[in-house]
């Protein structure tokens, strides 16, 4: 065989074609079929010619091969169902059965194969996507594809799939909580930490980079007394609490996403502002009936009084007297008003003016 190191040789004595070495069909004919050996045997004395051709039958002695051991795949994780994505099959160096193959995927609920015939013997494969897709349940799918051949015994060739599921924007921001209530005392200096939220995304990259932004649900004033911090979700106080003007505060903290459309979550914060003994009892004079007739009867009007407390609680309890003691006692009409009442007979020409001092102390 020219250019081919002689795998035949013929016995000179008994004209026996003899193999010198391991025939190779893949090695002489690659995928030529049927695959020939031409030799020419001579017979000296007389001189003669023979021609002789040599058939190699294929054995199933290749085993299918990929172009790697791995391959890496990306798809989108709102794929749709029935997304294909192509993929190199194997080649198996035999001819005919032996090199007829089939595919088969390890088990996988979300993908399958696909054969489509282009021209005759001439098929494309494809990975098909059959069930929708969650890159925050699984982010990577790794498939084994196995490609046999037609032999009998078959050869196997096979090649894993790693398929990275590529993150899109599905995942809204979520707080742990959907309502977060804090008390302050109404004395708290500005900059003081209100909450720090936190809210988490499931999505990566800047899927799940959050801004936080701040609502005043009521009173409406509040934007001047709280900010937050757009980064770390930290409230803080930028203004005064008096409790005695608001109590209450509702607030709602948005957390966006700068996915591409950005989502948000939503939370609310309910604020209690705490009293504080920061007020003084006050008492006012509503009626004064002076002077007194010293022969007036005990139990006479002499002047009505109301206190009050803007203070809440314990805080805005208020008990009131007489100082120094004096014919004169206070009695408690309703609720912050007190009636001062002459108590002792009255004698002008023994004490002919009082100065009565009214004493009001809050339980703070």
């Amino acid at each position: 065989a020219q250019g081919r190191r002689a795998s035949v040789e013929v016995s000179g004595a008994s004209g026996a074609l003899v193999l010198s070495s391991r025939l190779d069909r893949e090695e002489l004919c690659g995928k030529s079929a049927p695959c020939a050996l031409r030799l020419e045997v001579l017979v000296e004395r007389p001189l003669r010619v023979f021609h002789v051709e040599l058939e190699v039958t294929d054995i199933n002695d290749n085993a299918p091969v990929f172009p790697a051991a791995r391959k890496n795949l990306s798809i989108a994780e709102n794929s749709p169902p029935g997304f294909r994505i192509p993929l190199e099959g194997a080649s198996d160096a035999d001819i005919g059965a032996n090199a007829q193959l089939t595919y088969t995927l390890s088990p996988s609920e979300h993908f399958s194969l696909e054969l489509e015939k282009i021209e005759e013997d001439v098929e494309s494969l494809f990975l098909v996507l059959r069930k929708p897709l969650d890159r925050e349940t699984i982010p990577v799918h790794r498939l084994v594809l196995t490609a046999s051949d037609g032999g009998r015994p078959f050869l196997t060739g096979t090649m894993e799939l790693v398929i990275t599921v590529l993150d899109v924007n599905d995942n809204v921001p979520q707080f742990n909580l959907s309502v977060y209530k804090v008390q302050l005392p109404e004395n708290a200096e500005r900059s003081t930490l209100v909450i720090r939220l936190n809210a988490t995304d499931l999505d990566e990259g800047s899927n799940s980079d959050i801004s936080y932004s701040l609502q005043i649900l009521s009173p409406q004033d509040g934007r001047d007394i709280f900010g937050i911090d757009k980064n770390s979700g930290e409230i803080r106080l930028k203004g005064d609490l008096d409790f005695e003007d608001v109590s209450l505060y509702h607030l709602q903290v948005d957390a966006t996403d700068k996915g591409t459309p950005p989502l948000s979550g939503h939370c609310k914060v309910v604020l209690e502002v705490l009293d504080v003994n920061d007020n003084a009892p006050e008492v006012w004079v509503t009626s004064l009936s002076v002077p007194v007739p010293e022969d007036a009867s005990l139990g006479t009007v002499v002047a009505l009084l109301s206190v009050s407390d803007r203070d809440s609680g314990a805080n805005g309890r208020v008990r009131c007297w007489v100082w120094p003691a004096s014919p004169f006692g206070l009695e408690a009409t309703f609720a912050g008003s007190y009636s001062l009442v002459l108590r002792e007979a009255l004698d002008r020409e023994r004490v002919s003016e009082y100065e009565v001092e009214v004493r009001a102390e809050d339980g703070g």
